[in-house]
């Protein structure tokens, strides 16, 4: 599991811009430990930085 240090700041733009809880935002950034395909938020994330 990835260490949530490391996306402090991205939990908390998720919590404050879109209202989301902090589980939601774990969860929306993959750091639930369940998920095995890219979120919508991380797809547009890759998007951004030309990884595709």
């Amino acid at each position: 599991m990835a260490d949530h240090e490391n996306y402090q700041v991205a939990i908390d733009i998720l919590r404050c811009h879109l209202g989301m809880s902090a589980e939601e935002a774990r969860k929306e950034l993959g750091l639930d430990g369940n998920n095995k395909k890219l979120t919508e938020t991380q797809e547009v994330l890759i998007g951004l930085t030309g990884n595709n």
